[in-house]
């Protein structure tokens, strides 16, 4: 089982981890993982909604978090792809209702929630994990 979410075996189809210590250009080496993945998953639909969305779970790694480091886990499920994006800094992130509409961050999040079809996070100790699920479309 997954420990930050705890999705089951049974619910997760095929699946791909890899920690990484990101830097200004790695969103663009982890969109390229996630396209072949959704490519050899025959789910190309979701390419580009997961892309947004990584790039700016990214983004907040190497604007937040001491360090750079996080983990990618990408999951195909029955019916759609989750993406997980753990780091190690225990400021969880903001949901989109807190967030101010004049603020200077938080955009990012209101992106991630226009294009998935689910989001959230999930405290750790010593850490978070935000997601997002894309559904494949039938």
């Amino acid at each position: 089982m997954n420990h930050a979410t705890d999705q089951s075996p049974a619910d997760i189809d095929a699946s791909y981890r890899m920690g990484f210590t990101v830097g200004e250009h790695s969103a663009r080496h982890m969109r390229r993982i996630v396209r072949m993945f959704l490519a050899h998953w025959d789910m190309a639909e979701l390419t580009d909604a997961a892309e947004l969305a990584l790039t700016e779970l990214v983004a907040n790694v190497v604007r937040h978090v001491p360090g750079r480091h996080c983990t990618l886990l990408i999951l195909r499920r029955p019916g759609g792809l989750r993406v997980e994006v753990t780091d190690g800094y225990p400021r969880p992130a903001r949901t989109v209702e807190a967030l101010d509409g004049l603020a200077e961050g938080g955009r990012g999040l209101r992106l991630v929630e226009a294009v998935t079809d689910r989001w959230g996070t999930v405290r750790l100790p010593g850490g978070k994990t935000v997601w997002f699920e894309c559904d494949a479309k039938p």
